[in-house]
């Protein structure tokens, strides 16, 4: 079975002295699940393994007994050590709290029972973790798929990746796109939205937040103003209203908004943003144009290869902790900017035989960064740059 790079740094992390709580975080359907039980598998050490997902979230005594069986395993065994899993533990109520009180109590009288907690809900994932694990955890964060992952395990071209985008749960029915579609809707979409934001967030008009999720995903790789959506939206409200939908978005790993790159961070904040997908399959997947048609269909490719590289990058920068922005002036644009601490880095994306690059010159001159990269043609062939570690690019 395939191996993710997550694979390594969970099963060395596992193998050390207990000390932090381990805490695997990422999108719906990335693997996270599959690659905790890869490595439990291959490692000697006793473990249990449960799930939140379909527990009351008011059962706020859950956590307690997950805990209370892995210490009646460690005890009645005579084990030296144990592993106890939690998966999607941030459906459960005051998890944050029930979690550090069992882990101080274990580490009060030296049980040596090493925790993971898994994740598919970002805010609040973190929102706990700071609330009441701070100094106890340790973040491994999962992103989708890479090229480099889909081709060696499906065998899928480049073409197949910009298009699908890469969940591996779909790899195998691409073939029918009805049927992949239908997966991408319920697995992904209607899970994500349902389970991880609607039963857990306070949401005063769940048909605008899905409208939003479409509106968002139809236009990623392109800039369209908060005041224009409200425009295209049935009782829309306000664009504050459309922010704070969109940044739920983004923390479940669906759809983002992309500010202005600016000096000035009241300038970003007020910016118009540019939507990114955090996977092309996202965006292909309300595409009027199959697979094959949209490959004949220059224009429409060149967006869809646009937003393939933008999911690409947003992906990364969750991994290694960077920002993602774009850059435009007038008649000048940079498809991509990269921040992290004081390094900044510029991609401009070309998909033709366009060669056209005044929008990344007057960029480096403006702003002077650290890197300034063309990916596609006369520049890193997509197929390198969509395998590459992104965050080697500020050494």
């Amino acid at each position: 079975m395939y191996k993710r790079a997550e694979y390594q740094t969970i099963k060395d992390r596992i193998n050390e002295p207990r000390k932090f709580i381990q805490v695997v975080m990422g999108p719906r359907q990335v693997g996270k699940s599959t690659v905790v039980k890869q490595v439990l598998k291959d490692i000697d050490l006793p473990y249990l393994i449960y799930s939140a997902d379909n527990v009351p979230a008011t059962n706020t005594t859950w956590v307690a007994d997950c805990w209370a069986a892995a210490r009646s395993l460690l005890t009645s065994k005579s084990y030296s050590c144990m592993i106890l899993v939690i998966d999607e533990i941030q459906k459960i109520r005051n998890w944050s709290e029930a979690v550090k009180k069992e882990w101080d109590d274990d580490t009060f009288h030296d049980r040596n029972i090493k925790v993971l907690l898994l994740g598919s809900s970002r805010v609040l994932l973190e929102r706990g973790l700071s609330e009441s694990l701070a100094g106890r955890f340790e973040e491994i964060r999962m992103s989708h798929w890479r090229y480099d992952e889909m081709r060696d395990c499906f065998g899928w071209s480049l073409d197949q990746y910009v298009y699908f985008g890469g969940y591996p749960g779909a790899a195998t029915l691409i073939n029918d796109e009805d049927r992949y579609e239908q997966y991408i809707q319920s697995a992904i979409i209607d899970a994500t939205i349902n389970k991880d934001i609607l039963m857990d967030t306070p949401i005063s008009k769940p048909a605008l937040l899905r409208q939003t999720f479409e509106l968002a995903t139809a236009y990623s790789g392109e800039i369209l103003s908060y005041n224009k959506m409200l425009g295209q939206l049935l009782d829309a409200g306000n664009t504050s209203t459309l922010a704070g939908y969109l940044n739920l978005l983004h923390e479940s790993g669906l759809v983002c908004a992309l500010q202005k790159y600016s000096v000035d961070l009241a300038r970003r904040k007020g910016s118009i943003p540019k939507f990114q997908v955090h996977n092309n399959a996202l965006r292909t997947v309300f595409t009027p144009l199959t697979f094959e048609q949209a490959i004949l269909d220059r224009k429409s490719w060149g967006r869809i290869f646009e937003s393939a590289i933008g999911a690409f990058l947003v992906g990364q920068a969750f991994v290694h902790r960077f920002e993602v922005f774009y850059w435009r002036d007038r008649n000048d644009e940079v498809d991509f900017v990269l921040k992290k601490k004081n390094a900044v880095i510029a991609i401009e994306v070309k998909s033709n035989n366009e060669s056209n690059t005044t929008g990344l010159k007057r960029f480096r001159n403006l702003f002077n960064p650290q890197k300034a990269i063309i990916v596609g043609n006369s520049g890193i062939p997509a197929e390198d740059f969509l395998t590459m570690d992104v965050s080697r690019l500020f050494e």
